[in-house]
């Protein structure tokens, strides 16, 4: 049924965009209007729902907020509608997405303290309580889950209890990891989590969403500080009709809808949590057979893409990164001021299968 879906020439072994299956990208051949229930009722709200029981058992204490844009706009929408003139924020970063949190709250005005630990150093509780505790103006607290710079995984658990006991609220960009680690986040008390379409739900890029608790999101009535990213404002529009205040990415929001329902077909989270993990095992087992060295250590490293020093002092990615793309697959470069690194990702429509032909088409250009 889907042969008429041309196969893609290669295979992105990204953090996002990814590659997504032919059903997600068959779903954007037909057209929708923004106005009409078929689309409001059955899809837009029928996202939000889903979304919200992906999150938390305890769905009637949560809900969804969808915002067109890359997922940096949902960040963005989230610290400048949660975060009221008077609040104060922490931020803790140990790469360049924490760092872009920083750069949100600057261009914002918003009060903010911001705690680095370098790229290759997680955060412990003990560092948030030591904060904490020394500034009593915080009122929020603001890190990222799966560090895409590196590949770290910060221990949400931890975290979360920690801001939590000093009853503070928590918003986590969870981009790269909410889909495929499993969580919940009314457990761990988070108030705000922010990711993508084009995540690990595997979908395609166009919209974020920001999956809030309703009573903390009610606070923040009259806090925003843009008119298009007010997400009190696209709540009210979408609790009332389903209905995006703006134009939405109609396209894209249906291949959603589609990408969630292949994440059903799968087993949910909790199934997708294992196929990340075996891609991942055996992107380092067999990346390691050929002399290639991870940056982190193994219980720093998320299951979503891992960052790998160059060899040697004669190594150069963008031959080496052509002559994989030759073969079918497309790396990532290095994004850390440290060491030298290339990324490759694991997450998407791909399969241990997949893995283990990039291992033989690394091997054959690095030994060429």
């Amino acid at each position: 049924m889907l042969n008429f879906i041309p196969d893609n020439p290669y295979i992105l072994l990204t953090p996002g965009p990814l590659s997504t299956s032919k059903g997600v990208r068959a779903a954007m051949l037909r057209d929708w209007c923004t106005w009409d229930a078929d689309y409001n009722e059955s899809i837009v709200q029928n996202i939000r729902r889903r979304l919200v029981a992906l999150a938390t058992k305890e769905t009637e204490n949560y809900t969804t907020i969808l915002m067109q844009g890359s997922g940096s706009f949902s960040v963005e929408a989230c610290l400048g509608t949660v975060i009221p003139k008077s609040g104060k924020v922490l931020i803790l970063t140990n790469g360049a997405y924490g760092d872009r949190m920083v750069e949100m709250v600057k261009m914002l005005n918003i009060d903010h303290t911001k705690v680095d630990l370098g790229e290759i150093t997680a955060f412990s509780a003990e560092e948030i309580e030591r904060l904490l505790t020394g500034d009593k103006d915080l009122t929020h607290v603001a890190f990222v889950h799966c560090e895409t710079t590196t590949g770290m995984l910060n221990p949400l658990e931890e975290l979360s209890k920690a801001v939590k006991s000093f009853g503070k609220v928590l918003i986590v960009d969870a981009m790269s990891s909410f889909g495929g680690i499993p969580m919940d986040i009314g457990e761990l008390g988070i108030d705000f989590l922010v990711s993508s379409s084009n995540k690990c739900i595997q979908g395609v890029p166009g919209f974020g969403f920001v999956i809030a608790k309703r009573d903390e999101l009610e606070k923040c009535a009259g806090n925003a500080r843009s008119l298009c990213m007010d997400l009190i404002g696209q709540w009210k529009d979408m609790e009332k009709t389903g209905k995006w205040r703006y134009t939405s990415p109609t396209h894209v929001v249906r291949a959603f809808f589609q990408a969630l329902d292949e994440l059903e077909q799968e087993g949910g989270i909790s199934e997708r949590h294992k196929r990340y993990c075996e891609n991942h095992r055996i992107l380092v087992d067999g990346m390691r057979k050929l002399g290639f060295k991870t940056l982190l250590p193994d219980e720093m490293q998320a299951p979503i893409i891992t960052s790998f020093l160059y060899p040697s002092d004669e190594f150069e990615f963008k031959p080496f990164y052509e002559a994989v793309k030759s073969k079918g697959f497309v790396l990532y470069p290095g994004k850390i001021s440290q060491a030298d690194t290339f990324r490759i990702g694991n997450i998407g429509e791909v399969y241990p299968e997949d893995m283990k032909r990039l291992i033989e088409a690394i091997g054959s250009t690095f030994q060429a």
